[in-house]
């Protein structure tokens, strides 16, 4: 029996399938782990000071509110930082381009050697990005620089998301006071709750970043769990 061979034509397309979320994911990282950390350690440490879940559930939500914004706002500066790191770096890769093609031809084949490539090899790749000045300033801020052109709309979005990642941590340790009579008995649901949010939330970090997702959740609980018992303390022994 002769093998039909592949589909179309015989051509087979090979499809690579990368994680391209870094961004997405390290921003709601950043929010998520403070929002599970901060509210919880502050509605803990009211508690030993205070028996009524109203006054706690008032302050947490404040404390959410002004963390989320805060937060966010923080991101929104980071990534317009960037954004004009990026446009600034940029600017001079292009007057160099422009005032010292042979230097930078000289950096474009120092590149290629790091890779293994001889000048003599690399040569036709260096003729060819002098020809069109706008794809040689984008080698050069690649691979000289190592700078990615960022996304416009990056610093908009990174605040949404930092903020909004917050937002959701802080609700989760709060719930039980929300809902629960005593104060007591929501301390220990939050912390459970928060314990395993923190677990959850690793788990799935992990398997969206190619790591051991178990491994992933018991880091997330080591270090979400060690930062909310400081806060609890200092909040304790300042109560």
């Amino acid at each position: 029996m002769s093998d039909p061979g592949p589909a179309h034509g015989g051509h087979h397309h090979h499809t690579e399938r990368h994680f391209t979320g870094g961004e997405f994911v390290r921003d709601t990282v950043l929010g998520m782990a403070d929002g599970l950390t901060v509210p919880f350690a502050l509605a803990a440490g009211l508690t030993t000071a205070i028996d009524t879940n109203r006054i706690i559930v008032t302050a947490g939500t404040a404390e959410i509110a002004a963390g989320a914004i805060a937060m966010g706002l923080g991101g929104y500066l980071a990534a317009r930082s960037q954004a004009e790191h990026y446009a600034s770096e940029r600017r001079r890769e292009q007057t160099e381009v422009r005032d010292k093609p042979a230097a930078e031809m000289a950096e474009i084949t120092e590149i290629f050697e790091r890779y293994g490539i001889t000048a003599e090899e690399s040569a036709p790749v260096v003729a060819a990005l002098r020809r069109k000045p706008q794809a040689w300033v984008d080698f050069m801020m690649r691979f000289e620089l190592g700078l990615e052109r960022p996304d416009p709309r990056r610093a908009l979005v990174s605040a949404l998301t930092i903020g909004g990642a917050y937002v959701v941590g802080g609700l989760i340790p709060l719930v039980p006071y929300m809902v629960l009579a005593t104060t007591g008995a929501a301390l220990g649901v939050s912390a459970a709750m928060t314990l395993v949010a923190l677990a959850g939330f690793g788990y799935v970090k992990a398997r969206f970043t190619g790591l051991a997702p178990v491994r992933g959740a018991a880091q997330t609980v080591l270090v979400g769990g060690l930062a909310a018992s400081v806060a609890f303390l200092v909040a304790r022994a300042l109560s």
